[in-house]
């Protein structure tokens, strides 16, 4: 896989470190050229002196044969430029913008050619709401402009799909069950699957399905 990365701050390196590591090809644009000139030599990717919002600079780097594009720069303003140009110019699949700032997020959507915003204050509540919530649903990553989403839910003990098997749910359209996590191993749901108490259900949907699914797997709350 090629990934293009805009930003060689603390972020950036370290996923050009982590996807080189995975064997996949990482170019770094990067603006500072001073800062460049001290990273070529501790990381083996290809490197490009200048400003990713610039569309001259993209084009000296190839972007349309690249797969992926992430917008990890310290700024938001410049990632949402990235985000659009590698879009709408370049047609880059898939664009994965940081979120700096966390009242920015709802700018990150398709509209600027995002396909997935990371906002690390928004993951961390997530994390936390997944650590200590049982029977109540977790958001835990948004995608494709904020409608279709990763969740997961504890199953309560008296959550009502405990018991029950996949397709006896009747998961509603636009969700679907994509794991469970069971005593430390994951279950690949299929429709014989037995749900039970405590079990983790991760699922996909979009924002019209995300209420049913509730429904589905929480007990209803007493008065």
């Amino acid at each position: 896989m090629r990934v293009a990365i805009a930003g060689a701050g603390n972020v950036g390196v370290y996923i050009a470190e982590d996807l080189r590591k995975a064997k996949h090809e990482v170019l770094l644009l990067e603006q500072n050229a001073d800062l460049v000139a001290r990273l070529q030599g501790t990381l083996d990717v290809n490197w490009l002196v200048g400003d990713a919002c610039e569309v001259s600079n993209l084009s000296r780097a190839e972007l349309a044969g690249y797969d992926v594009m992430v917008a990890a720069t310290g700024d938001d303003e410049d990632n949402l430029v990235v985000s659009l140009l590698a879009k709408q110019e370049f047609a880059v699949e898939r664009v994965i913008a940081r979120v700096n700032h966390p009242k920015n997020h709802w700018l990150f959507n398709e509209s600027w050619g995002v396909d997935v915003a990371v906002s690390t204050p928004h993951l961390l509540t997530a994390l936390v709401e997944e650590a200590v919530s049982v029977g109540s649903l977790v958001r835990l990553l948004t995608f494709e402009g904020g409608d279709a989403r990763l969740v997961e839910m504890t199953l309560a003990p008296d959550s009502p799909a405990a018991g029950r098997s996949v397709a006896e749910l009747g998961v509603p359209r636009n969700a679907s069950l994509v794991a469970i996590v069971r005593d430390g191993h994951v279950v690949v749901p299929r429709g014989d699957t037995l749900l039970q108490q405590g079990d983790e259900v991760l699922a996909l949907v979009t924002g019209e399905a995300e209420e049913p699914l509730t429904a589905l797997l929480a007990a209803a709350p007493t008065e």
